[in-house]
């Protein structure tokens, strides 16, 4: 009995005792049907560079329903678990719970015994999702001290427009679904990222748009109108309850992935806005609570790129431009670098953020990309550009993938999106490097997606305790 109730291996009180761990061996990568033709599925990928076979898919797991539209994913359980709020001292992390945002469908698949070969064990069905929570288009996984949150990005009916999305809680060990989370959401109306700091006891959100906004590709009187989500919202963890909104100003549209400090002693983080519609750059913002308050600043801009408009696809034709389209960001455990990923001119930026209000440009890498489609160092060809980014827990590597959303790809790249993951190997005083000898290609019948590292990543664990 003793022995079961340990904490796993793999949770860890502080981000730099994470940050001493093992490297991963594993990552499990979504993978989409850009065409609904087929399952989607969930692959696994060798990242051990001492294995024969490094940089290849071991196995695939398919599931039983098409249409489903992988997007993000995570664990069960993770370093939060290590909260003095937790009763759970036996989690292990174990299973995935991998969200279908076009179905509304959830699996839950189970990397043990083997977790080069996870089994899916549950499936949640749409109606269970709608019945209980009255929210439909479930998206990001984070697992918490009393169970899995999972925000949506709709709310009931077909449409999904019928009352605002939001977070509900799955129950991290039976994986019922135990109803929405919010008490009082104040004025929110729109969802999409959200992260915490545990020990401070407070949440910040981000948004998108509701489905009619996204599913059928970007609608680009909705964008140029700025009726898109443009703002960040603070609650109170343990109340449950809306405290605050932050416009970051209508033309700064779309603010997606939120990335808190991993340290809890420092109340700060960061988000990435995709456009800014009156000059198409992109940004990063950094958010701070001050005396109770928070706040958000502008800290880093990323001009769009001037081009050829026979390169670029009919949507942006006119514009003679590239825009960055930040589309995810990461942050390393020791809160130094700031992962950009700017799908659309095909870059990966790496800011110092050491001055968290002063990002400092340290390092880049280009890849594909709308308009030059920059190879890979291997000589093989990238289609998209750099998508969802991870950070390996020691900081040393940086995976991305290439698919943002399978509508979104065919509008930018309407030659299509294959799906491939690759990796930047981190200098240590700044500076990133592709790997030439790490090309994992999925196939033309896949899209790819989300990142998860065996063993925990930089975007999955939450941590209760500062690093000495």
């Amino acid at each position: 009995m003793l022995e079961t109730l340990r904490p796993d291996p793999s949770f860890y009180p502080s981000p730099k005792l994470a940050m001493e761990a093992e490297a991963e061996h594993l990552s499990y990568t979504a993978l989409l049907s850009p065409d609904r033709s087929r399952p989607d599925a969930l692959a696994v990928v060798d990242v051990d560079p001492a294995s024969k076979t490094y940089g290849s898919v071991l196995y695939r797991l398919d599931m039983p329903h098409a249409g489903d539209e992988f997007h993000h994913f995570g664990w069960n359980a993770c370093s939060s678990a290590l909260s003095p709020l937790s009763a759970h001292g036996e989690l292990r992390r174990r299973y995935l719970i991998i969200p279908g945002i076009r179905s509304s469908r959830i699996y839950i698949v189970d990397t043990h015994p083997d977790p080069a070969a996870p089994k899916l064990v549950k499936t949640i069905e749409p109606e269970e999702v709608m019945r209980k929570t009255g929210y439909s288009r479930p998206h990001t996984v984070h697992c918490g001290p009393e169970g899995v949150y999972l925000s949506t990005l709709g709310g009931a009916g077909e449409s999904g427009t019928e009352g605002p999305p939001g977070i509900f809680i799955l129950d991290c060990q039976s994986f019922d679904i135990l109803g929405r989370w919010e008490i009082d959401r104040g004025p929110q109306k729109l969802h999409y990222d959200f992260w915490w700091n545990l020990p401070r006891d407070y949440m910040v959100s981000s948004e998108w748009g509701l489905p009619p906004q996204f599913e059928n590709g970007i609608v680009p009187e909705d964008l140029l109108g700025n009726k898109y989500g443009h703002a960040l919202h603070s609650w109170d963890l343990r109340d449950r309850r809306h405290l605050q909104t932050i416009d970051l100003g209508e033309q700064h549209q779309m603010p997606l992935e939120v990335r808190p400090a991993h340290d809890p002693t420092r109340e700060y983080g960061f988000v990435g806005v995709v456009v800014d519609t009156t000059n198409l750059e992109a940004s990063i913002w950094t958010w701070y609570r001050e005396n109770g308050e928070f706040h958000a600043k502008k800290t880093a801009t990323i001009p769009a790129e001037p081009n050829d408009p026979d390169k670029l696809p009919p949507l942006l034709k006119g514009f003679g431009a590239v825009p960055p389209l930040i589309s995810d960001i990461d942050l390393s455990l020791d809160d130094r670098y700031l992962y950009v990923a700017c799908w659309g001119t095909g870059e990966l930026r790496q800011y110092d953020v050491t001055d968290p209000m002063k990002p400092r440009l340290a390092g880049s890498v280009r890849v594909g990309g709308i308009a030059d489609g920059v190879p890979h160092p291997s000589g093989r060809a990238f289609d998209g550009g750099p998508q969802m980014t991870e950070i390996s827990r020691d900081g040393k590597r940086v995976y991305f993938t290439n698919s943002l959303y399978s509508s979104w790809d065919k509008q930018f790249y309407p030659k299509g999106v294959r799906g491939v993951q690759v990796m930047c190997k981190v200098n240590p005083d700044g500076g990133i490097t592709l790997d030439p000898d790490f090309y994992v290609d999925f196939g033309a019948e896949y899209g790819a997606h989300q990142i998860r590292l065996q063993g925990g990543d930089c975007s999955t664990d939450s941590f209760c305790y500062p690093s000495a």
